[in-house]
C-alpha cells in the first residue's frame, strides 16, 4: 500500500540536516497524503478490529460524523465503500473470521419472544374476567392482583425480543418504568378521577367497577395489554426490514430515505391494530373507550420503547417524564382551584373537560409527546448506526 513504503533516503537527509524530528513528521505527512484511508483506520483502529462486517464499520463511522461527502475526501463515493475497504485491510485471525459469519435467527427463538408478547394480554383478560365475576371487597382484591400481574407480565414480555433494551450492567436502570406505569394507570382511572374532581369529588375510592363512582376503564386497559403483541411484531418488522435495507443501500442518504417510510408504516400499522383492539374490547365489554386518548398513549409508549431498544434512551425518558408531569399537573390544578382565591387555576382544565370530556387532556398531552418522539425517531432511527447490530429476537 502506498503509505507503507517511504523514500529510502529520508534517513540520510535527516542525518545531514540534523532535523530528525521534523523529517519524521514530513515523512508521516507524505504517507498520510499518499494513503488517507490508512490514517483513518489508525484513528478508528478499535472499531475496525472488532467489526464483524463492513456494515458495522460504516455505522461506526457515521456515528463519528463521517458522511458521504467526507468519504469523497478519502477517494470513495460513499461511507459504505469506504467501510468495505477498511474492513478488507484489517488483518483477522480465524476466530474473528468465524464471528463474521452471521447466523440467522432460528424460528424457535423467534417464537419465544412472540409467545412472551401474548402474556400481558392473557393476564389482563383474566383480571377483567375476575372483575366481572366479583363484587365488593373481592373485586378490589382482584383489581390489585390484576394490576400487579399485568406489571410483571409486561416486564416479562419486554425482557426478550425486538423491544428489549440492551443496557450495560454498570449502567443505571432508567426510571421510565415509573412514568409508564403512571400513564397507563391514568388511562385506567384518570378520566373517572378528573370527572369526579371537576364536579366536587371524589367522595369514595375506586372499587374496580366500570359503572362505579370512580369508573375503571377496563376496555381501554385490556386493549393496551393486548397491543403488546402487535407492538412487538411491528418493532420486529421495522428492525428486520431496516437491517435488510442497510445491506442493500449504497449511501447514508439512500438508507435514510428508504427507512423513513418504513418507520412511518410500522407506526401506522401498530395504531391500526390498537384501534381494532379498542373496537373489539369496547364491543365485548360493552364500554365506551376514548380512542384519541388510548391511541395517542399507545403510540407514545411504542415509540419510547422502540427508541430505547435501539440505544436512544434520553429522549424517551424526558418525554415520558414530561407527559406524566403534565397529567399530574392537570389534576393538581383542579384540586388547587378549591383553595381560597385560587379558583382561576382550575379554569383551563374545567373548560377543556366541559367542552371535550375528561379524556381530552391526556389525549392532547400524549399526542404532543408521541409527535415529539416520532420526529426524533425520524432523525435517529434512520441512521445506519442505529441498526449496526440487529435487535435481539431471542
Amino acid at each position: 500500500m502506498g503509505g507503507d513504503g517511504g523514500p529510502t533516503g529520508g534517513g540520510g537527509r535527516e542525518a545531514e540536516g540534523g532535523t530528525a524530528g521534523g523529517g519524521g513528521r514530513r515523512s508521516a505527512a507524505r504517507r498520510g497524503a499518499a494513503d488517507p484511508v490508512k490514517a483513518l483506520m489508525h484513528r478508528h483502529r478499535e472499531l475496525c478490529e472488532r467489526a464483524v462486517d463492513p456494515l458495522e464499520i460504516a455505522a461506526g463511522l457515521e456515528a463519528h460524523g463521517v458522511t458521504d461527502r467526507t468519504a469523497a475526501r478519502f477517494r470513495h463515493r460513499d461511507v459504505f465503500s469506504l467501510a468495505e475497504e477498511m474492513y478488507a485491510r484489517v488483518p483477522r485471525d480465524a476466530d474473528t473470521r468465524a464471528r463474521a459469519v452471521k447466523v440467522p435467527a432460528l424460528p424457535a427463538a423467534r417464537a419465544g419472544w412472540a409467545l412472551r408478547a401474548l402474556v400481558p394480554g392473557a393476564l389482563c383478560t383474566a383480571a377483567v374476567a375476575g372483575l366481572r365475576l366479583t363484587d365488593g371487597q373481592s373485586r378490589l382484591l382482584v383489581a390489585v392482583a390484576g394490576v400487579l400481574a399485568l406489571v410483571l407480565g409486561v416486564r416479562f414480555a419486554a425482557g426478550r425480543g425486538p423491544l428489549r433494551v440492551h443496557r450495560p450492567r454498570s449502567a443505571p436502570r432508567p426510571v421510565t418504568g415509573v412514568w409508564t406505569g403512571w400513564l397507563v394507570g391514568y388511562a385506567a382511572l384518570g378520566d373517572g378521577l378528573l370527572r369526579s374532581t371537576v364536579t366536587g369529588g371524589p367522595d369514595t375510592l375506586p372499587n374496580g367497577a366500570y359503572d362505579g363512582p370512580w369508573p375503571l376503564a377496563t376496555a381501554s386497559l385490556l386493549a393496551l395489554a393486548l397491543a403488546c403483541a402487535p407492538g412487538a411484531w411491528c418493532a420486529h418488522l421495522f428492525a428486520a426490514e431496516a437491517r435488510r435495507r442497510l445491506t442493500a443501500s449504497r449511501g447514508l442518504e439512500e438508507f435514510a430515505s428508504a427507512v423513513r417510510p418504513l418507520l412511518l408504516g410500522s407506526f401506522a400499522l401498530f395504531l391500526g391494530a390498537l384501534a381494532a383492539l379498542l373496537v373489539l374490547c369496547g364491543e365485548v365489554l360493552d364500554e365506551a373507550v376514548g380512542y384519541a386518548q388510548i391511541l395517542s398513549l399507545g403510540g407514545l409508549l411504542l415509540l419510547a420503547r422502540l427508541l430505547a431498544a435501539h440505544g436512544f434512551t434520553h429522549a424517551p425518558a424526558a418525554v415520558l417524564t414530561a407527559c406524566a408531569a403534565a397529567e399530574g399537573a392537570a389534576l393538581g390544578t383542579v384540586f388547587a382551584g378549591r383553595l381560597p382565591g385560587c379558583g382561576f387555576l382550575s379554569v383551563p382544565v374545567e373548560e377543556l373537560v366541559s367542552a371535550w370530556g375528561p379524556g381530552s387532556a391526556p389525549a392532547l398531552i400524549c399526542a404532543a409527546g408521541a409527535l415529539t418522539l416520532l420526529i426524533h425517531a425520524g432523525r435517529t432511527l434512520t441512521l445506519a448506526s442505529a441498526h449496526a447490530e440487529p435487535v435481539a429476537s431471542r
